[in-house]
């Protein structure tokens, strides 16, 4: 499955952020399990969640007069607690490497995003999709096609790098190739063309033809 993707040339790269470029968990987990605390809600009910808008979670769990405040609540709090977050291995240089060939696609909202990036110490791209821009979020495909589309390449030309099923499923679903790294997720949850432990384990390089994969 290797040389599915280091034998071609990628338009972009479209990179999640949770879990493939920052390691936000214990912020995350310290985030979700306050917030369920004060809805009143078994922490149990979150699994299964990585990776999905923090509307979707709030719409399926919490009932319909509470939601909008319990949305709002849960960006408070997340914004407030990036103790912790750091880059992990690779992710700067996988930024820095792509230039306007990458993008980050993630299910935070702006500010969270742009929170934890500074947290880790990495740079913005000039194409972020997150939250606020789409109307369905992983693991519908909207968001990958929403950083095609704002790219200027078609998705089936896009190679997705993510941690979690449903940002390999939207992946799939939007038409593009995936390459998922194992920080989050056992490897046998995740449907891609390459997995790899984490980002150190591959280079992008930008030429004339696009972007190219190696392992090592």
């Amino acid at each position: 499955m290797t040389s599915t993707l280091t034998d071609r040339a990628f338009a972009a790269v479209l990179l999640d952020n949770d879990g493939t470029l920052t390691d936000s968990t214990a912020a995350v987990n310290r985030s979700w399990s306050t917030w369920a605390r004060e809805y009143d809600l078994d922490l149990g009910r979150l699994r299964g969640y990585h990776g999905v808008p923090a509307a979707t979670i709030v719409n399926q769990l919490v009932p319909e007069p509470q939601q909008e405040a319990a949305l709002a609540r849960i960006g408070e709090i997340e914004k407030a607690d990036t103790e912790g977050v750091v880059a992990l291995p690779g992710a700067w240089e996988a930024v820095q490497a792509l230039g306007a060939r990458g993008a980050i696609v993630t299910s935070a909202t702006l500010d969270l995003a742009s929170a934890r990036l500074e947290a880790a110490g990495l740079p913005t791209p000039a194409v972020m999709i997150t939250a606020d821009d789409i109307t369905a979020g992983k693991p519908d495909p909207q968001p990958f096609l929403r950083a095609a589309e704002a790219l200027g390449v078609s998705p089936s030309d896009c190679l997705v790098v993510e941690d979690a099923p449903s940002g390999t499923t939207a992946a799939r679903a939007a038409g593009c190739a995936v390459l998922a790294v194992l920080s989050t997720t056992p490897e046998e949850d995740l449907d891609a063309d390459l997995i790899v432990p984490d980002l150190s384990h591959v280079a992008f390089v930008v030429n004339g033809s696009g972007v190219q994969v190696t392992v090592h």
